[in-house]
């Protein structure tokens, strides 16, 4: 096989490591091999970050809802299930959006809800 020098692809694969490295802490920023295993490990971080950020929304959601349904009286799972029960199709964002920022909204939906869960006992 023919000899093959690396030079200038080599010099950009390492020069994209470092740039992706910078901010990083003592010799993870300046040598290539601690910078690699660091980029990839901050890489898989991100790739679990970006699932993790679903999961922390929903239930930041969640909670906005449920709090603001005590304070109208109404449990958070009573409150789900009347919304259901009453053909109200809501997810939790626009409903914890509603719940902070449309509160004569929320308190509608929420009557709704309540009627709902007493019409079907």
């Amino acid at each position: 096989m023919p000899r093959v020098k690396r030079g200038t692809k080599r010099r950009a694969a390492r020069k994209k490591v470092l740039d992706r490295a910078s901010g990083f802490f003592l010799t993870k920023s300046k040598l290539h091999r601690s910078a690699q295993e660091a980029v990839e490990k901050s890489m898989r971080y991100a790739f679990v970050g970006r699932r993790r950020k679903k999961r922390d929304f929903r239930s930041l959601w969640i909670v906005r809802i449920s709090a603001a349904a005590k304070k109208l009286g109404l449990s958070y799972s009573k409150l789900m299930g009347g919304l259901k029960k009453a053909g109200v199709d809501l997810n939790r964002k626009i409903l914890a959006e509603m719940a902070v920022a449309d509160e004569a909204g929320f308190k509608l939906l929420v009557d709704k809800a309540k009627t709902a869960l007493e019409e079907a006992k």
